[in-house]
């Protein structure tokens, strides 16, 4: 039997692209490379993932293959604050940069503008109106659109086309024919629409820039949550370090208002974190010795002490950050059409351009060839494959950096697209559903000892146990206040309970069967007994100095919100379904509390996937809804898998999607998410292809002056940027 082949993922930041046919250009390339498996190019975060084989080969090969084309490698993309910090000084650098070359080509543009109304719209003919043409227009066209034709000319070389070969034909010929009109009197010159045409692609290269810049602020805004520095226990002395350079196993000091640095575990003290960041709970959560602590969360009043388990990229906000990345990278399968097209467009235009120059110069009849040139010149500039290729990358960035910000991790662009299809969803029950852990739900008298007493002794005795049931009891107790007693005697009785000496007192906690061993009479509780046990509850009953006084009810609890997000998915035509290795009364009971219109009850774990199976087949399109670990076949196996789940211990890579705030309504949320995404999405592929098709044409026949071309051709792409913007006014 062969070995399974390990594959290795790498993703680059590239510099240069200028369109989405460079994007098609560098993809298309590295699939061809030996060893390849893989890859993705996304325009819009400017970013290359390749997966590969690397006994075959590896990132130096892709660097080299990136550079050779013409292109820039900026930095590695992984998570980590200097490079972000480097990152956004160079997009604040690049954009002061940029736009002082817009403003000053914008204002001499206008001058030009201003100069050709007063010679081609009023008749008032200005001496050496060419030399003023050529002065303003030689600097904007070769000085501020070198970056332009240096991109035409590598796409060129290597035997592709981008929008920056539109551009530079464009301008080029105009500016060539702005020459012609120094030898040919009369002529109309287009010296100073070439400088126009460069000036309105410069300001929209700018635009393009501001916006895409806003479609990556969620990383941002991850990042900063992340502290920059540590103070760490070295020698018995606390020494202030970069976060960066904590180390597994370091003993790190954190004062209250501080961050904690990076994941790990408590040493020494106690205090209350603000863990909103994780559960989106406002709640700080009270924290001692051997608690885990999350990187990023807020040391809210005492002092600890905590050692270091996960650094650098193995920590939690690190996971995220890169979930959202990888998912920001990735290919929805809408966009393999706009991906096809742009693929063959710049070609196309070059053809119509060409054959839209011909046609004029046959059949434009007096002045023939100025209209020829105008034409083709038009169609060149109008042109704009960029609207195609940001389409469906720059919603699905906003709308993945979205999710994260409220604590849905999407993982990648075609699990969000396939959510459109689900009609079913199926939801384990225990820590899905429900809270997870036994919590008390009831205390039932049978004497005149109050509740309170009765807790207090209960509370007392499973002080030392580590039963999930006993322990729902001391909570109980602790969240009343109540001063636990001194235990003697204690005993725990396998399957039948526990017995004990509290405060001097002797009490018996557990079942019939327990009552039974000890001559205790609980015939007269059984109708109470049965109620809550039809319920599902786990009802314990307590004896205390040989007479039955009451019951302690308790069960894994409903969260809060579990009845109303459910009701809001059936509301929307999706099947609820249940699925659950408790028996069917309690699944029932449960089911019927929360609305779910389907149970499938004590099933196995390892017979979840084949009920998932057993589903699909009946044509549904299924999302399953677990803890992430327990329930991985089940959620490999559902068309969408979602992992619902708190904390360091959330099982990032078992689903296509993970909540990280374990309640249902995230997955209303994700729903809406993803409607609202392609909805954004089929807006902007709508008007791109719709733009192209009645813009060349319109260019083509010689109505649209190329100047106007050009601003057409920026404000298309600005457009869609914008639109996709607006997915961050949507209220999650």
């Amino acid at each position: 039997m062969s070995k399974p082949e390990i594959l290795s993922k790498e993703t680059f930041a590239v510099g240069g692209m200028s369109c989405a046919a460079c994007a098609a250009s560098i993809e298309k390339s590295l699939q061809k490379t030996a060893g390849v498996r893989e890859a993705v190019v996304n325009f819009a975060a400017e970013k290359v993932t390749v997966t590969y084989d690397p006994k075959i080969t590896g990132p130096d090969r892709f660097r080299e293959l990136i550079t050779d084309l013409g292109y820039s490698i900026v930095e590695p993309a992984t998570a980590g604050q200097p490079q972000i910090d480097s990152r956004e000084a160079r997009e604040r650098a690049e954009l002061t940069a940029r736009k002082r070359v817009v403003i000053i080509a914008l204002a001499v543009t206008f001058l030009t503008e201003l100069v050709m109304i007063l010679e081609y719209g009023l008749n008032l003919h200005l001496p050496a109106h060419n030399w003023l043409m050529l002065l303003a227009a030689t600097p904007i066209v070769f000085i501020a659109g070198l970056p332009t034709h240096r991109g035409a000319w590598r796409s060129v070389r290597h035997g592709s086309a981008n929008m920056d070969v539109l551009i530079s034909i464009g301008t080029l010929a105009a500016y060539a024919w702005g020459m012609v009109a120094f030898f040919r009197p009369h002529t109309v010159s287009f010296m100073g629409i070439s400088g126009m045409i460069m000036a309105f692609h410069l300001l929209g290269r700018y635009l393009e820039a501001i916006a895409k810049s806003k479609t990556s602020s969620a990383i941002r805004k991850l990042l900063q949550l992340g502290a920059k520095t540590a103070t760490v226990l070295q020698d018995g002395r606390e020494v202030e370090i970069p976060v960066e350079q904590v180390r597994v196993g370091d003993l790190l000091v954190v004062r209250p208002g501080e961050k904690i640095p990076v994941d790990g575990e408590i040493v020494e003290g106690d205090t209350s974190i603000d863990e909103s960041m994780v559960s989106g709970e406002s709640m700080p959560v009270e924290k001692t010795a051997g608690d885990p602590v999350t990187g990023a969360t807020i040391n809210k009043y005492g002092l600890i002490t905590f050692r270091a388990t996960r650094v650098g990229k193995d920590t939690f906000l690190a996971q995220i950050i890169r979930m959202v990345e990888e998912a920001q990278g990735s290919k929805a399968p809408i966009q393999v059409l706009a991906d096809r097209v742009t693929g063959y467009f710049v070609p196309a235009v070059l053809l119509i351009a060409a054959v839209t120059f011909a046609g004029w110069l046959l059949y434009g009849g007096h002045g023939a060839l100025e209209r020829a040139v105008f034409s083709a010149v038009a169609v060149l500039v109008i042109a704009c494959p960029c609207a195609l290729g940001m389409a469906t990358p720059t919603a699905i960035m906003v709308s993945t950096g979205l999710g994260a910000e409220n604590g849905i991790l999407v993982k990648d662009a075609e699990s969000l697209q396939t959510l459109l299809a689900v009609n079913t969803i199926i939801f384990d029950k225990t820590g899905t559903i429900t809270k997870g852990e036994p919590t008390l739900t009831e205390i039932v008298l049978f004497s005149d000892l109050s509740e309170e007493a009765l807790l207090q002794l209960s509370a007392g005795a499973e002080a030392g146990s580590e039963h999930p049931l006993g322990q729902a009891v001391v909570r109980a107790a602790a969240a009343k206040g109540l001063e636990l007693q001194k235990t003697a005697e204690f005993a725990a009785i396998p399957g039948q309970g526990i017995q004990a000496k509290v405060g001097g007192r002797s009490l018996l906690l557990g079942n019939r069967k327990l009552m039974l061993e000890h001559g205790i009479d609980s015939a007269f509780a059984e109708e109470a007994l049965s109620a809550l046990e039809s319920e599902g509850k786990t009802a314990m009953l307590a004896a205390v100095d040989g007479n039955l006084v009451g019951i302690i009810a308790v069960a894994d609890v409903v969260k809060e919100d579990s009845a109303r997000a459910i009701a809001a998915l059936s509301a929307a035509g999706r099947v609820t379904v249940m699925l659950t290795g408790d028996n069917e009364r309690t699944a029932g009971y449960i089911a019927r509390q929360v609305g779910i219109s389907r149970v499938l009850a004590q099933v196995l774990p390892d017979q979840k996937e084949a009920e998932v199976r057993k589903l699909q087949a009946e044509g549904l399109t299924v999302a399953m809804v677990g803890d992430g670990i327990n329930d991985a076949p089940a959620l490999a196996q559902a068309n969408v898998g979602i992992a619902i789940g708190t904390g360091t211990d959330i099982a990032i890579e078992a689903a296509d999607v993970t909540l990280i705030r374990g309640n249902l309504s995230s997955i209303v949320t994700l729903f809406s998410l993803a409607q609202n995404t392609f909805a954004i999405i089929r807006q902007n592929l709508g008007w791109a292809f719709s733009y192209n098709v009645l813009a060349i044409p319109i260019a083509a026949s010689g109505q649209l002056r190329p100047e106007i071309a050009a601003l057409a051709m920026a404000m298309s792409s600005v457009s869609v940027l914008l639109n996709s913007l607006r997915l961050r006014r949507y209220k999650l």
